[in-house]
């Protein structure tokens, strides 16, 4: 049997009342390190503090201090009114009686669910899923919350909505730890980002500063058709290329190419997508999600 370490020397600490990113692919760690944060699960080493507090020796304690809200959707009793779910959960989480009432008002009008409240769970989209596992996660008003890819899913006009009440929560000053695939989504909501990958750190700043870092180079994306195998390696035995990512939309292959060369790379480009039928060539300036190609492709 083949044993993976799933994180190796993960370090960061996340200031009070900072939203604090956390990104990676599949797999990097993100997920492994918020249940270790969480008390979900027990790390075979090393040390950690969520609060001053101990998850190993003191999980009750690390419990009743933060919430943990993740993607999908599961969590939610389907048959019950959202609000006989935050009642349920209110108790769960031993919300004194007096204050129950009140707080759940609170959190549906936080997160926009109010006039819905007494509707099914399992009639919301599930943009409005999201939301109200965002209200149960809040209902103990933790001191720090935990989001994990909360937004994965959902459709643009959802992702929206949950993005403002993230960024609500931000204002309103809790400390938050975010992980998310969308780049576009830490660079508009996080304070400083740390970037994870293969169970390591590999960066760790604020989003601006993570972009510097690419910020010599130009973005040449290349649309096309009837790409073959071998052209993302040819591509990358190009002299000038830095990073190259390559994405698959609808029926058209994106190739978006980091060099400090500029638009001269752009004809070597095009002479090593032999047979294809390029739609449309661009460049652009870096954004911190080419930064973080850039930094999950490193070997």
């Amino acid at each position: 049997m083949t044993v993976v370490d799933a994180l190796r020397g993960v370090g960061f600490s996340v200031e009070d009342g900072e939203l604090f990113g956390l990104l990676g692919p599949n797999g990097a760690g993100k997920t492994t390190s918020i249940k270790i944060l969480t008390t979900l699960l027990l790390p075979t080493s090393g040390s950690v503090r969520v609060l001053g507090f101990d998850p190993v020796r003191e999980p009750n304690e690390v419990r009743s201090r933060v919430g943990y809200v993740f993607g999908g959707d599961r969590g939610l009793y389907d048959r019950l009114s959202a609000l006989d779910n935050l009642r349920y959960f209110a108790d769960v989480y031993r919300v004194p009686a007096r204050q129950k009432a009140k707080r759940i008002a609170e959190l549906l009008e936080l997160v926009g669910l109010t006039g819905r409240e007494r509707d099914r769970v399992e009639t919301y989209s599930r943009g409005m899923r999201q939301r109200l596992h965002i209200a149960r996660g809040l209902l103990h008003d933790p001191q720090v919350i935990f989001l994990d890819e909360p937004t994965i899913g959902l459709d643009p006009v959802g992702a929206r909505e949950l993005r403002e009440t993230v960024a609500a929560l931000r204002d309103s000053g809790k400390t938050i730890l975010l992980t998310t695939h969308y780049m576009f989504e830490a660079d508009e909501l996080c304070s400083r980002v740390a970037v994870i990958n293969k169970g390591q750190i590999v960066a760790e700043g604020t989003p601006r500063s993570l972009k510097a870092g690419v910020r010599d180079r130009t973005v040449i994306e290349v649309v096309a058709f009837n790409v073959s195998d071998a052209a993302p390696e040819a591509v990358r035995g190009l002299d000038g290329v830095e990073s190259l990512a390559v994405e698959a939309v609808d029926q058209t292959q994106v190739l978006s190419v980091q060099s400090a060369e500029g638009a001269a790379l752009i004809q070597p480009l095009l002479g090593t997508l032999t047979g294809a039928q390029v739609t449309s060539v661009t460049a652009r300036e870096p954004t911190l999600e080419d930064a973080y190609v850039q930094l999950v492709s490193e070997p």
